[in-house]
């Protein structure tokens, strides 16, 4: 639908948005060793064995070739991409809200929030295809909530945005996301097909879950992000 560019929200606690630039680090470095280095079959294998396949995550029965109990990849499928598009989509998105969201958080807070809404995103994947054995990966379900938690705290900022890849328009952020989640929701309802239900269920959950931690801890971020 659009493609995010720059906003123009200050940073006003920190300097540079250190973690954020951590995580795009990281994402792309574990793309480039599944996708380059193992490729094929052993890729595959990788995303089975470090996504979220719901059947066993609801069952806890681990295979006999896990490497690691299923709990766990709840976390680690937040790192894993398919291919180089869902890196690069996921990454930009994350670039351009994500430093604000640092800022208002701090580091350590930030990094902890971005990966409970990458929880929050594989749950509700999981709660709605708990038979389910095609594996989530990707960091949609956590950009998701950075997505919420920014909409909440500036819903003023402007977004410069390339409108269906041609038309470059400045938009409040509120209009921007607020469009961005309905559209995730209207696609949801409309999939008819498990596979089509994977990126959309983890859009909703995580946006979900990082409005939710939003409210939360809002009153904890009014100084951060007061004008």
């Amino acid at each position: 639908m659009f493609i995010p560019l720059h906003d123009d929200q200050p940073l006003k606690v920190i300097r540079f948005q250190w973690m954020t630039g951590a995580l795009i680090l990281l994402n792309t470095l574990l793309f480039l060793f599944t996708h380059l280095t193992a490729g094929g079959a052993a890729e595959q294998a990788t995303l089975y064995f470090y996504g979220v396949v719901p059947i066993e995550l609801v069952s806890n029965l681990p295979t006999a070739i896990d490497p690691l109990p299923e709990p766990l990849t709840l976390i680690t499928y937040q790192f894993l991409h398919a291919g180089w598009l869902h890196l690069v989509a996921n990454m930009l998105f994350l670039w351009v809200f994500a430093d604000n969201i640092e800022d208002a958080f701090g580091r350590i807070s930030f990094l902890l929030f971005y990966v409970a809404c990458g929880i929050g995103a594989a749950l509700f994947y999981a709660f709605l295809t708990p038979a389910s054995d095609s594996p989530l990966i990707g960091a949609s379900g956590a950009v998701g909530g950075i997505l919420a938690a920014y909409m909440l705290l500036y819903p003023r900022a402007r977004i410069w945005i390339l409108l269906f890849m041609r038309l470059p328009l400045r938009i409040p952020a509120l209009y921007v996301l607020a469009s961005w989640f309905a559209l995730q929701i209207i696609m949801l309802l409309l999939a008819t097909e498990e596979a089509a239900m994977v990126a959309w269920s983890a859009h909703v959950g995580g946006f979900a879950t990082g409005f939710v931690l939003t409210i939360v801890l809002r009153s904890r971020l009014v100084v951060r992000t007061a004008p």
